[in-house]
């Protein structure tokens, strides 16, 4: 999926560099897929803020994908590649012979007429949903599951993509995108392919007014901020932030500070953690 990069008639679309909509073939999603969705501007169920800077945006309405991919053995048709705002990935609607339609998270190269299938006697091609143990070793896979008939937990974002490394006894070893290796239950589901969207993360959105229609409300410094309200504040004038290093506005360590459990039953799984080598 191409790029563009808009002229600069105005300020905001000089740095903009956009993705175009090329493979997008229809803007209008299947309704019976569709549910309402209620903004929350990051409140948690109590009312109180627990992610900040969240608030306003387009309206949005959820589009109920198929991440089990639990329709073994019933191939079914792309019938057309759509945009998701909830999600980075694009997403495609799938038609059943028995006259079901489903969403399922569109891997790289799909196309509309294609045909896809899951199950374990599934062949091995992009779209094709088959467990780890039917599954060539070195092959790049997406929408992997954590616990069998869980669905897909893992790889799910816009040009995303585990390796298969190796098959051992009940479990396969995979390699995350971020550098984590990892084993999971042979018998778990996962999507062969690349998830779409690729040029993703080289978009550049321009201008502010951009970020506040995805939801995203300003961000200020620490530095800026009174000493009640972080422990970067205070100070008279431009003031360094006096520690050692940069805290959060909770009093944490900012960089490089661990925030997993210790003991996480499903640390046993990781063989190697992200950014050890």
């Amino acid at each position: 999926m191409p790029l563009k990069a808009l002229k600069p008639r105005t300020p905001g679309q000089r740095g903009a560099v956009l993705s175009t909509s090329d493979d997008i073939t229809t803007r209008k999603p299947k309704k019976s897929l569709v549910r309402p969705m209620k903004k929350n501007a990051g409140r948690n169920s109590s009312g109180r803020i627990t992610v900040r800077h969240r608030g306003g945006g387009h309206k949005r309405r959820y589009r109920v994908i198929d991440f089990k991919r639990d329709k073994h053995g019933i191939p079914g048709e792309v019938t057309s590649i759509e945009y998701d705002p909830n999600r980075s990935a694009r997403i495609a609607l799938i038609k059943y012979p028995d006259g079901e339609w489903r969403y399922i998270l569109a891997p790289d190269g799909l196309k509309v007429g294609d045909k896809i299938e899951a199950g374990e006697n599934a062949e091995q091609r992009v779209g094709n949903a088959l467990p780890l143990r039917s599954i060539r070793e070195g092959s790049q896979v997406h929408n992997i599951e954590m616990k069998v008939g869980k669905g897909g937990q893992m790889a799910r974002s816009a040009g995303g993509s585990a390796q298969l490394l190796a098959k051992e006894g009940r479990y396969a070893l995979l390699r995350l995108p971020s550098g984590e290796m990892r084993n999971v239950l042979s018998a778990c589901m996962a999507t062969v392919g690349q998830v779409s969207n690729l040029d993703h993360k080289n978009v550049k959105l321009g201008k502010a007014g951009r970020k506040r229609n995805m939801g995203w409300r300003p961000e200020v410094r620490g530095s800026v901020m009174s000493p009640r309200d972080h422990p970067h504040g205070g100070g008279e004038g431009r003031s360094p932030i006096g520690m050692p290093g940069p805290k959060t506005p909770w009093g944490k360590p900012a960089l490089g500070y661990r925030t997993r459990k210790k003991k996480k039953p499903s640390g046993k799984f990781i063989v190697r953690r992200r950014g050890q080598r």
